[in-house]
Parts: C-alpha cells; sequence; structure tokens
C-alpha cells in the first residue's frame, strides 16, 4: 500500500514524535501499546522521523508493525538528519531519549544514508513518503536558506530519483513554517508532491498558510499533510504552543475558544480537527499521542456532529478567516 489515500479510514494518522519520548519520559510498553491501539482503530498511515528521539520513534515503530502485512500500512520519515552511534548529553524537547549524536547534513550522499538507517531502525525494506525535514529558519535562523539551498541540489534530487525509480512513492518538505514549502512549489528543477506542515494550518494559527502555501498546493495538486493540528497541546489546554512554552495571549485566546465551544456543546479537539482537514489540500491530519486511549478519541471528534453557528461566530469574532473552508455537517 504505497497509496496514501487507500491507507486513511478517515484523515489521519499518527504522528509518533511522542513515542520518541517528545517531553516527557515513555515506557517501551506506552509506546507499543499507543501504536497498537491505532492499529485496532483503523490508523494505517504512521509518520516518524530520525529525530524523533534520535531514532527512537522509528526503532519503536518498526518494532510494533513489524508483525503486520507491510502492504497494509504506510509510512512517512524524514532526512536531513543521520544518527551516530557516538553519544552525548541532551536537553530540550527529547532530553529524555537516546543519547546518540545526530548529524544535520542536507547534501545526496547524508540523504542516502539517512534513508538507509531509517529503513534498518523501521524494519523495512521501503519507506512510502519521505519529508526534507526543518530546512526553515525556526531551526536555522538566517542559515535557512543556505540549508535550502543544499537540501535542493542534495536532498531534492536524490529524492527525485528514488521516486522515479519506484523506491518511495512521494517526497516532500517537514517543516514548521510555511515559506520552505511554498519555496519548494516553486522550483523548476525539483517537484515534490507532499508536503509536511506542523501547527502552520490550525484553529490557532492558519492566515500566514492561507496566504500563499494553501492555495499553491492546490494549484500545483501537491498535497499537505498537517502536523500539530492541536497547536503543540495548547488548543487542548497543554503548556506549549508550536513546541514552545505557550504565551498569556495564547493561553487568553484558547480560553476564549473554549467558552464559545462551551455554549454550542463542542469539543475543542473535534473543531481543531475538523477545521485542519477542511481544507482540500489537505490530505491527511497527523495526530501525535503516547497515550493508547487519544486514538480512539481523535477517531471520534473528526466525525462529531458540529452546528454551523459554532464556526460562524468564530468567522464573526476573528477567530478563523473568511478564506478558510469550514468543515461541512457530518452526514
Amino acid at each position: 500500500m504505497a497509496n496514501l489515500d487507500q491507507a486513511l479510514k478517515e484523515k489521519i494518522g499518527l504522528g509518533t514524535g511522542p513515542l520518541g519520548s517528545m517531553f516527557r519520559d515513555v515506557s517501551e510498553e506506552e509506546a507499543r501499546a499507543t501504536i497498537e491501539s491505532a492499529w485496532d482503530q483503523g490508523i494505517r498511515y504512521f509518520d516518524t522521523s530520525p529525530f524523533y528521539g534520535f531514532g527512537l520513534s522509528e526503532i519503536r515503530l518498526g518494532e510494533a508493525l513489524s508483525k503486520y502485512n507491510r502492504d497494509d500500512y504506510v509510512i512517512s520519515t524524514k532526512v536531513g538528519r543521520y544518527i551516530l552511534d557516538e553519544e552525548e548529553e541532551k536537553s530540550g524537547l527529547f532530553e529524555n531519549a537516546r543519547k546518540n549524536q545526530a548529524i544535520t547534513d542536507y547534501t545526496e550522499d547524508a540523504t542516502l544514508r539517512s534513508v538507509e538507517q531509517s529503513l534498518e531502525r523501521l524494519k523495512t525494506d521501503r519507506l512510502d513518503i519521505v519529508f526534507v525535514h526543518d530546512i526553515s529558519s525556526d531551526f536555522h535562523g538566517d542559515e535557512w536558506i543556505s540549508k535550502f539551498d543544499e537540501a535542493r541540489k542534495g536532498a531534492f534530487r536524490a529524492l527525485t530519483r528514488l521516486r522515479d525509480e519506484g523506491v518511495i512513492s512521494s517526497w516532500g518538505v517537514g517543516v514548521n513554517t510555511t515559506e520552505p514549502i511554498e519555496l519548494a512549489m516553486e522550483l523548476n528543477d525539483a517537484n515534490p508532491d507532499l508536503s509536511l506542515s506542523a501547527t502552520q494550518y490550525t484553529l490557532l494559527q492558519h492566515e500566514r498558510a492561507l496566504e500563499r502555501m494553501m492555495p499553491a498546493a492546490q494549484e500545483k495538486d501537491v498535497g499537505i499533510v498537517v502536523g500539530g493540528a492541536y497547536s503543540s497541546g495548547a488548543l487542548l489546554g497543554g503548556d506549549y504552543f508550536n513546541y514552545e512554552k505557550a504565551s498569556p495571549e495564547i493561553k487568553a485566546k484558547v480560553e476564549q475558544l473554549e467558552e464559545i465551544a462551551k455554549r454550542y456543546d463542542v469539543n475543542l479537539k473535534a473543531a481543531a480537527l475538523q477545521f485542519s482537514a477542511a481544507h482540500p489540500a489537505t490530505k491527511a491530519v497527523i495526530t501525535g499521542s503516547s497515550r493508547p486511549d487519544r486514538i480512539k478519541e481523535d477517531l471520534a471528534a473528526i466525525k462529531m456532529d458540529i452546528p454551523d453557528a459554532f464556526w460562524q461566530e468564530l468567522l464573526e469574532k476573528g477567530f478563523i478567516s473568511s478564506k478558510a473552508p469550514l468543515p461541512k455537517k457530518q452526514k
């Protein structure tokens, strides 16, 4: 099953960043139970990356999926970093993960090395989708343009060749900003067909994505996988927004959304998922979790009935853009 559309029961896949012990120490048992719960609920699309726990997420996903028929699911992973055996002390998002060093490198050789390592960790003979990871300003500051150029000459060409040879079915850019995806779609010497946009097309943040990224994706027939639909948990009352501590302004905005949702008896998780999924360019929304019971909640949430009046109030009060396609009421 190389086709993402065929893998989707609903427009939902499992993002396995949390299973790399993001934010907290996640046990092997909890990680396996989460993946098995997703499978039991009909999830057949799984997204991972070497960066998530410095190989830990891929190892756990590969182990859990190894008992299933490889033709029955779709995996997307990422390039841009390869993992060394040498270790170092960690801090930040993955301080509880493996201590292996990660080397950031977007050249062709590094891309092929990353792909080989991912195949081994995932215990598979093929990858379905590969995203070029984090060629953006949030990771590289002003250097992101030079990193993008390195990827254009290296990773983009390598992945285009692998797609042409049938080794992978799709490739694109996987970032937490919109500009790299927009730029990649404009290139004459590369033709990504599916990109991952994390945190940029959500109920809390979508104006910038609607200006260029989403319309261009529609025009060029490039699919968008939306990651971080809950804005790193902020929409669910968490302390993080876009992978950083949420500001008082963001928390106040979430409280206002919660008040409106409560009046209409709307689950804010359902509203967040359905909003991100509603755009025609959105191929899938990947939700990340390390709690087995959350998968069932997500699948129920994307099918919940939400009254039109709720969306209209959000429009009138400026919480969502008038350019955003609104979710259709469930039949």
